[in-house]
């Protein structure tokens, strides 16, 4: 289903996926979403955690060899526990027990020097971080967004994103969920209203 869509919307796209305006090398920022060993280390699909990060890796090296920013999102709670939410809803979600390396970085994904990382409490990259301050005042105006997983860390990044104005591409094989079904509809049906999915071949392709 995911490749057949991502077929059917190459075809239709106006501006044409080997169209060197996919990506403006002095706008646009890699925002990585929670590719860290608490995360990175379960089971995910359609695309494995090793995929995935291996693609985000690959996307990232790409970046920094053209001088554009990585951003590199973590998730992790505060001590205490008291900054997370507990809403009232049918599904509850247990707080797991973290491993002390849970909120670090998967080695592959670095970080180098010259990257931006961002500590998150939340689904969303942007609410309650200083994301979309320090990518307006580097001028930029894309993100490439990837990580895990699809329908929860991306997905809210990227509603938050679309809401602020960004422009945005998807990196679909340097994604994951749980279920290959919840993939499947975030880059089906909710990623094309509010940017463009595209294979890491693809964004790779558009950085040389």
């Amino acid at each position: 289903m995911v490749i057949n869509f991502l077929a059917a919307a190459l075809k239709n796209d106006s501006m044409g996926i080997m169209n060197d305006n996919l990506i403006d090398k002095s706008k646009t920022a890699l925002v990585v979403i929670d590719l860290q060993k608490g995360i990175a280390g379960r089971p995910t699909l359609p695309h494995d955690p090793k995929t995935i990060v291996s693609n985000a890796a690959a996307i990232a090296d790409a970046f920094r060899s053209n001088d554009m920013p990585v951003f590199l999102v973590h998730v992790t709670p505060s001590s205490d526990g008291k900054d997370a939410l507990h809403p009232v809803a049918d599904f509850v979600m247990q707080r797991p027990t973290l491993q002390p390396d849970w909120a670090d970085f998967m080695p592959e994904m670095g970080p180098k020097p010259e990257d931006f990382i961002i500590t998150k409490h939340q689904w969303g990259a942007f609410y309650g971080t200083e994301l979309d301050l320090e990518l307006r005042r580097r001028g930029i105006t894309t993100i490439v967004l990837c990580g895990i997983s699809t329908n929860i860390g991306v997905e809210s990044t990227a509603r938050f994103a679309y809401e602020y104005g960004y422009e945005q591409i998807f990196a679909e094989d340097a994604m994951g969920a749980m279920t290959e079904e919840e993939h499947s509809f975030t880059v089906t049906k909710t990623f094309p209203r509010i940017g463009r999915v595209r294979k890491t071949e693809e964004i790779l392709k558009a950085l040389k």
